[in-house]
């Protein structure tokens, strides 16, 4: 394997990150400037890898990982506003650099930042694939005994046309994999050979140097049978809805508030509604929105079931910016929400859609007030205090079962909430309004039940323009600013 840069000057006086220790965007342990090149394309110089039945795709894991030798690598995205384009800085260890404009326009991925390039074993070329990649990846490992005990980064990149800041790395002393974001690759039963290189553009820019931007080996692929492929899903799937579920208080609170907010709040926002579409009958315009939380302390819920019936009472909890509990109060309440794309607790009076008219007066308002609050995206990881690993960001183990006595529903720092348009009231029924100039708005805590730092910035407007006839509607998304959502679920005019 090539060699990971392990300099003992880039390791000395150092300390580890103990265990148990809350996550936040804080900069990783700092180092002194690196030795070599801040990231090394690396990887073993053998990989095996299988196709199935008859097919002409080999899968597995093809060895193209990313290590940070000397010092944490960390690039932040951020942009001010809906006008402005994405800018992105690399946080050298020598000071923050500020990539060149263009080069990454996308919060998912690094565009095509590496080049696979097959051929046989006599030279002839197989295929050349190109690879875009998040440098975030839950499929991490401690590269060197001395490096930090646990890595900071997030697991994946956001994908909310609306993100606003995002943090990409990889902890010093640890690589990353990325074979998943590669997928499977065109070539049959046989030898090959596989050399993978870090673009140019993204080489130069991020000063890798030629020896440490390249890596090649060689690929064995081999026929495996469909059994095999079959139980290397169900160990797969086996290992998913695994992640660690927020726990509530212990027990019920014995009165309805205790200690007034004292220390850092949320700051719930909206995001513009987007992914809309016209329902086949024309009968309604379905959407999706997000509210997150851009404070600098946990939007935390706890609710506590009164006896058999399908309701909690409902807690909001303060901490301080130790982690610490310092009170909480009484917030309402959460239900059971039997709906078939829910089917789990929902806290009421989160947010509230209305479809306003052109003089934004109110026109239709949706059924939906409740919901299950879950870190669903990442919007904003480089707001103070963001937490880029926060807990219950899976509907399916934060928001409790039919027999929960007790749950607790997080809004981390930095995170937000999207209810998408497939899911049950995420509509408005237009079938009777007139055509016309029309605006979805998006409102977090409608009722100001949730103590927060700031409720000025709580509503998100989006406007639209509905045409056509009652059996042929059509519907217009206008743009908000230089942010182009067109490909999350609707076209531009239908």
């Amino acid at each position: 394997m090539k060699r990971l840069g392990l300099t003992t000057a880039a390791l000395a006086g150092l300390g580890l990150v103990l265990p148990g220790a809350v996550t936040t965007a804080s900069a990783p342990v700092a180092a002194a400037a690196p030795e070599s090149s801040p990231l090394v394309l690396t990887g073993p110089n053998k990989v095996v890898a299988y196709t199935y039945g008859k097919g002409k795709r080999a899968y597995g894991d093809f060895g193209i990982n990313l290590a940070a030798p000397d010092a944490p690598f960390e690039l932040r995205t951020h942009r001010p506003d809906w006008d402005s384009p994405m800018t992105t800085v690399w946080r050298s260890p020598d000071g923050d650099v500020t990539l060149p404009a263009g080069l990454q326009d996308r919060w998912d991925r690094l565009d095509k930042f590496v080049k696979i390039t097959v051929t046989r074993k006599d030279g002839t070329p197989v295929l050349t694939k190109r690879m875009s990649m998040c440098l975030n990846s839950w499929n991490t490992q401690r590269t060197t005994p001395d490096a930090p005990l646990r890595s900071p980064y997030p697991d994946s990149c956001p994908v909310n046309p609306f993100t606003i800041g995002s943090v990409q790395g990889i902890q010093r002393g640890w690589m990353s994999n990325y074979s998943e974001s590669l997928g499977a690759l065109k070539v049959g039963k046989g030898k090959y050979d596989v050399t993978a290189s870090i673009a140019p553009k993204w080489a130069s820019a991020l000063h890798i140097a030629p020896t440490d931007a390249t890596h090649s080996y060689r690929l064995v692929v081999k026929r495996e049978s469909d059994m095999e492929y079959r139980r290397a899903q169900r160990r797969s799937q086996a290992r998913q809805g695994t992640e660690p579920v927020a726990r509530p208080a212990a027990a019920r609170p014995t009165k309805d508030a205790e200690g007034a907010p004292a220390g850092p709040l949320p700051d719930l926002r909206s995001l513009p509604a987007y992914g809309m579409q016209l329902s086949p009958n024309n009968k309604y315009l379905r959407f999706s929105a997000t509210v997150w939380n851009a404070g600098n302390s946990p939007m935390l819920v706890d609710g506590f079931r009164r006896g058999s019936q399908d309701i909690m009472d409902a807690y909001q909890y303060f901490i301080d910016g130790d982690g610490n509990q310092t009170g909480y109060q009484r917030v309402g309440t959460m239900i059971w929400h039997k709906a078939k794309s829910h089917n789990h607790w929902h806290f009421e009076d989160f947010a509230r859609y209305t479809l306003l008219r052109a003089d934004q007066t109110a026109a239709v308002r949706s059924r939906k007030e409740s919901f299950c609050l879950a870190n669903t995206d990442a919007v904003d990881y480089t707001v103070d205090g963001a937490d880029w690993k926060p807990e219950n960001t899976d509907l399916h183990t934060s928001c409790g079962d039919r027999s929960t006595v007790s749950l607790r529903e997080v809004l981390a720092a930095g995170s937000g909430d999207t209810y998408a348009q497939f899911r049950a009231g995420q509509a408005f029924r237009i079938d009777n309004l007139p055509n016309g100039i029309y605006y979805i708005s998006v409102e977090g805590n409608p009722d100001r039940n949730l103590a927060e730092s700031d409720t000025s910035n709580n509503v998100a407007l989006r406007k639209i323009k509905l045409s056509g006839t009652p059996t042929k509607r059509k519907l217009k998304v206008f743009q908000v600013g230089v942010i182009d959502d067109s490909g999350y679920g609707y076209d531009e005019e239908h």
